[in-house]
């Protein structure tokens, strides 16, 4: 039995890997990332590739580059957000965008049943 090859992380799925870290409290404001050139030959991808996740959770103000030292959890001003509480609520977004997307689909099916003259199963697309 041949083993089927594990994939690779791309930078999404990392950077999802380290916001559900920052959600949970793995990494505190102020914490240090791991850096990107043996995170990316721990997981056997390109340093571009956790570079662009790095750059993903940056843009979505959770962690800030620090030229020559790295990339840190941002540490919010008083009265400001954390990043495990921004984290938390993206994490939160995105479940609900999730659900909602199936509904859709689940309407859009239905709709296309409804003008294709079928009959709508309540369980699932037209019969």
């Amino acid at each position: 039995m041949d083993a089927k090859p594990e994939k690779k992380p791309n930078a999404k799925e990392i950077a999802a890997t380290f916001r559900n870290d920052i959600a949970d409290g793995v990494y505190g404001p102020g914490a240090r990332l791991p850096g990107a050139k043996g995170y990316a030959g721990k997981l056997g991808v390109a340093l571009m590739t956790v570079q662009n996740a790095y750059g993903r959770l940056a843009e979505e103000g959770l962690v800030e580059g620090r030229q020559g030292s790295g990339t840190y959890v941002v540490d919010p001003a008083a009265g400001e957000p954390t990043a495990q509480q921004a984290a938390s609520s993206i994490r939160e977004l995105q479940a609900e965008l999730t659900h909602v997307t199936s509904q859709l689909s689940e309407l859009r099916s239905r709709v296309e049943a409804l003008e294709g003259g079928g009959s709508v199963n309540p369980a699932g697309p037209a019969v």
